[in-house]
């Protein structure tokens, strides 16, 4: 017995449906080639982590049930085995195979290696249109490798613009640039460090303005944003560590990236018990205020289940 049936043996099979992840986000390297001023995700010197170590954690986590996995960094294409890694996670069945990227590597070539790998899903952020004091990962320096993406990609591209990284008219033109070039419009909250809201008063008016521009695609995770925008707060039941895992360099699982002193433990000793026993676990000093967009979107199927 293999793979995973020996895992789930002797488990409720209920337990796939219950507790397994939705979404696991896997480190493949912590190296970064950018040095945005708000990310403590990234480092300059790390090596890649090597392709059988990231090999087993798919497994793993394909083991566990989980339903997507989203390569993450660092850069992700600074893994010189990310397109193998990608195609591996594809023939061994996992559901949606996705990552996270600054596009600032992107070519003609690199797009196709994606699409023939069988990337399903790509998630762009654009912090603005010019450089700044914050970020150079803007429309300036990105626009021409986002067409390329936008002429050739087979795979779904979700583009973010983010509130709280520049001024009010460049995220508006990161939204529109996004709509008019076929990716799904997304907005992301600048948050510090612990995950928590950091905007401007200017910034809290950005919002209601591509709020109305975003339209549909605003509303995820039942509208946190502009609970949190009117209130201050938006408290839900967070089910990081059960239906979404954050998996470091280290093959640690943590609740999410901004969290990591709270939880961690081995993936490789990663249970059904553990995942049930996350789900139920309360994030009572961070939920209320948390803008990690994957834990809210990860935990609104299970609002109406006890924690």
């Amino acid at each position: 017995m293999t793979g995973i049936s020996q895992y789930i043996h002797g488990h409720n099979p209920l337990d796939h449906i219950l507790y397994s992840p939705f979404l696991a986000q896997l480190i493949v390297t912590r190296r970064c080639n950018l040095k945005c001023g708000y990310c403590n995700e990234f480092d300059h010197c790390s090596d890649p982590i090597p392709a059988d170590v990231l090999r087993s954690r798919i497994d793993k986590l394909k083991a566990l049930g989980t339903l997507a996995v989203e390569f993450s960094g660092g850069e992700p294409l600074l893994n010189p085995e990310i397109f193998n890694l990608i195609r591996y996670a594809r023939e061994i069945g996992v559901p949606s195979v996705q990552m996270i990227s600054n596009a600032t590597l992107f070519t003609e070539e690199v797009v196709n290696k994606l699409n023939d790998a069988g990337l399903q899903h790509l998630q762009i952020s654009v912090d603005g249109v010019k450089p700044n004091d914050v970020t150079v990962k803007v429309l300036d320096r990105l626009r021409d490798k986002l067409e390329i993406v936008s002429r050739l990609a087979k795979f779904k591209v979700v583009m973010s613009g983010v509130i709280g990284s520049a001024p009010a008219e460049e995220v508006l033109e990161v939204i529109h640039f996004a709509i008019d070039h076929g990716f799904t419009p997304r907005v992301l909250l600048l948050h510090d460090g612990t995950g928590q809201l950091k905007l401007s008063e200017e910034n809290m008016k950005l919002y209601e303005d591509v709020r109305k521009l975003m339209g549909q695609h605003f509303r995820d995770s039942h509208d946190y944003r502009t609970t949190m925008m009117k209130t201050g707060q938006a408290d839900f039941k967070c089910r990081a560590g059960s239906r979404y895992l954050y998996i470091d360099e280290f093959g640690m699982v943590h609740w999410c990236s901004q969290q990591r002193e709270k939880f961690a433990k081995p993936l490789s000793e990663y249970t059904f018990e553990d995942c049930k026993e996350q789900f139920y676990t309360a994030k009572s000093w961070c939920s209320a205020h948390c803008t990690v967009g994957c834990a809210r979107s990860c935990s609104k199927m299970d609002e109406w289940r006890k924690q």
